[in-house]
């Protein structure tokens, strides 16, 4: 539902990384993203978007590189967190229970978080042989934003990620998505806009992985509208824009269209 004080609800600070990851080399990936924010983030900020699997690059050899959720990796985004006072959010390989999870983890300063399973794994890349997927379809709040969680593979299946009564503000999508199929990724973004009437913010890679898989990034933030906010094709980039909560309830209010939505349930 529309939140009755969306005029107090602040606007909401991002800042997005397209960064270019060292193959199934934790240590070096958190020292070179660790420097480059240092460099590149000059402003306060409200959030920090990493790419999926940002500590590794996109691998199936979960064995040897999945960690614990008290890990260095974990370690590293809590103290990111409480250096920038802002939310840092990316993927990484964990053992839990005795498997392994692509697992977004929401980090707040204070050094809590949330955290999300990615559900559609890709089959193609045998992800599915490797990691077990999750069932929650989660939603995390910021400063008064709904925003919705989501990795790669899942930007394909709309059912999943339906928003169906204003239940979120922002689609967070973070990715490994190869340059051979960009042009989907191009597509799909603007119309998981159009469809959710939501902000999209969706943040790949650049640079060959191990595999030799090239990734072009074209990271971008499209308004419920369509249009764009924030777009880069190729190269590493680091980048902070704001988005305003009023613009959404105006869309919103002008086009009604959420209500209207059929009802399901995911099996």
């Amino acid at each position: 539902m529309e939140n009755p004080n969306y005029l107090t609800i602040p606007n909401l600070k991002v800042t997005v990384f397209q960064a270019y990851l060292f193959w199934e080399n934790t240590t070096k990936n958190l020292q070179n993203l660790a420097l480059r924010l240092s460099m590149g983030v000059k402003e306060n900020t409200d959030l920090i978007v990493l790419p999926e699997m940002f500590n590794t690059g996109f691998s199936m050899n979960a064995e040897n590189l999945a960690e614990a959720e008290d890990g260095p990796t974990m370690v590293w985004m809590a103290d990111m967190a409480r250096k920038y006072e802002a939310v840092i959010t990316g993927s990484l390989i964990i053992k839990d229970g005795g498997k392994y999870y692509n697992r977004m983890v929401w980090m707040l300063p204070d050094g809590s978080y949330e955290k999300y399973d990615k559900h559609h794994l890709f089959g193609l890349g045998e992800e599915d042989q490797n990691y077990t997927a999750g069932q929650e379809q989660v939603i995390v709040e910021l400063k008064g934003w709904k925003i919705r969680l989501a990795i790669c593979y899942d930007l394909r299946f709309p059912v999943w990620l339906r928003n169906r009564h204003d239940d979120y503000d922002i689609l967070l999508v973070i990715a490994s998505w190869p340059d051979k199929r960009v042009m989907h990724w191009k597509q799909l973004i603007p119309a998981r806009a159009i469809e959710n009437q939501c902000y999209v913010i969706a943040v790949n890679r650049v640079g060959h992985d191990g595999n030799e898989v090239y990734h072009s990034g074209h990271s971008m933030c499209i308004d419920p509208s369509g249009n764009t906010i924030y777009y880069k094709p190729e190269d590493e980039d680091l980048y902070t824009f704001s988005i305003n909560y009023p613009d959404l309830v105006k869309i919103r209010r002008s086009f009604p269209f959420l209500k209207d939505g059929d009802e399901f349930t995911l099996n």
